[in-house]
């Protein structure tokens, strides 16, 4: 791992990565991560939802993940690490799970061709008051449209700067999440809750 990676790493030690067995510490930790989650969640129309992400979002899918693969070997734990801790966000950023939501499989394909693009700069964005558009980066995005497919979930990046960061901390204007592709069109207002856990979020030392 380079020493980049290590300066923003936060979940970083084997042993918080090994999930915890199905007792009463980890009921506890899996039930304060739903209620973390419930204020760090935004739909924007009927189809998209994003979760922003934060350390402790990010050790428990590291930790689901350890116990779905039923990882035990200590440089794969690490190799999980460093693959997530890839969601977490740099100063003055903002990072968050996109998740395209279908409910019925006959749906799905027809549905992720529909928003084919969705990955482009742009479409995804957040708007601070009307001072501020910041687009979402999304990894991979290219590489999956000139595939012509797109995945049901995707990994958004809101790189905001010194001042739309500053104007999101103290300012009373709205804050939108807005998704403006040709076939699907809607925006969000972020509420009193999430606006809070993303000012946090700004505030935590890197």
């Amino acid at each position: 791992m380079s020493a980049a990676r290590q300066s923003k790493c936060s979940c970083t030690t084997r042993s918080e990565a090994r999930a915890p067995s199905r007792n009463a510490v980890a009921c506890h930790f899996r039930d304060r991560i739903i209620a973390i989650k419930k204020n760090r969640r935004i739909s924007i129309g009927d189809l998209i939802t994003l979760v922003f992400e934060n350390r402790d979002t990010v050790l428990f899918q590291i930790q689901e993940m350890v116990r779905a693969e039923r990882i035990v070997e200590p440089a794969k734990i690490q190799d999980e690490i460093d693959v997530y801790n890839e969601l977490l966000p740099r100063e003055q950023e903002l990072s968050a799970t996109l998740f395209i939501e279908i409910s019925e499989s006959s749906d799905f394909k027809p549905t992720l061709q529909r928003l084919l693009g969705l990955t482009r700069p742009g479409i995804v964005r957040m708007e601070i008051g009307n001072k501020h558009s910041v687009e979402g980066q999304i990894e991979g995005g290219r590489e999956e449209e000139a595939a012509g497919r797109l995945s049901a979930v995707q990994y958004v990046k809101f790189h905001l700067g010194l001042q739309a960061t500053e104007d999101l901390l103290t300012s009373d204007e709205p804050v939108y999440v807005v998704i403006d592709h040709p076939n699907y069109n809607a925006r969000a207002r972020v509420t009193a809750d999430l606006l809070s856990s993303l000012r946090s979020d700004l505030n935590q030392p890197r």
